[in-house]
């Protein structure tokens, strides 16, 4: 990424009395666990259907781009995650990214380095229904999206056209709402492209991708829903997860990831897909207007692990309105800050980005 501005397992019975006990009391849930990847150990899981489930709060509109909504209204991207239950390797996932790290924002105006014409932030094109495609030749193509990729001339890249990082590329034709991105592209002589990976998402679908396929993100997940804009921070609310990624993460990945990029098995070490929020008695006040509407969304909706990369690194769209210094002010949130949430209840089905209010409280086992 480029450099933005500088216990033992309870009985079942036991465990049955105490979630009842969580679910009767007048504090939020705290007994929750992470659920387990594919490529990991199952936990146990006891479900106790009488007991009302706490529902979480209730979203706001659904995010919106250039006309299109971003994915329906109960996509897991647009979850409220503020009530949810705690997972149980809330902890130690906090201490693996790290308890004293700072929170980065990866976006933001201007170029880093200085002048290198390389943009802070990972920019979008939105391209009309009738832009000719292209073909893209891809190194995973077992794992890609064939296409072809409405892609114009000279389209933004991350990092800019001399960059030899991610190279990231979104499309989103707003004519048919339709997202198309990109990792590691490269034009060709001919005309076409040759990529690393790429995705095609209707943005009114829920579907997911494959299990174990990649994207243009290691997680499998789409990158622009993700992504932190001016547009909706100027107009004063954020109602989406947000994009971060993390130097070390298992080798793994829970719902709604679909890959996983790395050799680490230690569970202590959070999986693709691992959802965190601020904690709810983070003071805002101190904060300029502008970080706080981000802090709020991460305390509301929270932030999804999504790639290898900085520590607490938050993603966001480039752009020459952003005040820097403002952003700079996030960098006193840490790691200490977050912590980890379980949302596996509110999954419909484990291939499609879909969200339910359960009606009853799961009590999970940790993982062997």
């Amino acid at each position: 990424m480029t450099q933005p501005l500088s216990r033992p397992r309870l009985h079942p019975v036991l465990a049955v009395l105490v979630t009842f006990g969580l679910a009767c009391s007048a504090s939020a849930p705290q007994a929750a666990a992470s659920p387990a990847a594919p490529t990991a150990a199952r936990a146990t899981t006891i479900g106790v259907p009488t007991l009302p489930a706490a529902a979480p709060s209730q979203p706001a509109a659904p995010p919106s781009l250039s006309g299109c909504q971003v994915f329906p209204d109960d996509n897991i991207w647009n979850l409220p995650v503020d009530t949810l239950p705690l997972d149980p390797r809330s902890d130690a996932y906090v201490a693996s990214i790290g308890a004293g790290a700072n929170v980065h924002a990866d976006f933001g105006q201007g170029d880093w380095p200085p002048g290198s014409g390389s943009p802070i932030g990972i920019p979008y094109v939105v391209v009309p229904g009738a832009q000719p495609t292209v073909t893209v030749v891809f190194t995973y193509h077992t794992e890609s999206d064939p296409g072809g990729y409405p892609i114009p001339p000279n389209p933004l890249i991350e990092g800019g056209p001399n960059s030899d990082g991610d190279r990231h590329i979104l499309l989103l034709d707003d004519d048919n709402c339709v997202l198309y991105e990109l990792y590691s592209a490269y034009p060709q002589q001919n005309g076409t492209w040759r990529a690393g990976s790429g995705a095609i998402y209707d943005l009114s679908s829920n579907a997911l991708r494959p299990e174990t396929w990649t994207s243009a993100d290691a997680a499998g997940l789409p990158i622009l829903p993700g992504l932190v804009r001016y547009e909706e921070v100027a107009a004063g609310e954020i109602n989406h997860a947000l994009r971060f990624t993390a130097e070390s993460t298992q080798g793994a990945f829970i719902w709604p990831a679909r890959h996983e990029a790395s050799d680490i098995t230690d569970l202590n070490v959070p999986p693709m897909g691992q959802r965190f929020r601020l904690k709810a008695n983070y003071d805002i006040s101190p904060y300029s207007p502008n970080a706080q509407v981000i802090l709020r969304a991460l305390k509301k909706y929270g932030l999804i692990l999504s790639d290898n990369g900085g520590d607490w690194f938050i993603s966001g769209v480039p752009s020459e309105q952003w005040d820097n210094d403002v952003l700079h002010e996030l960098d006193d949130v840490v790691g200490a800050d977050f912590e980890a949430v379980w949302v596996k209840a509110h999954r419909v089905d484990p291939n499609s980005g879909q969200t339910q209010t359960p009606n009853f409280v799961f009590l999970p086992g940790l993982r062997r």
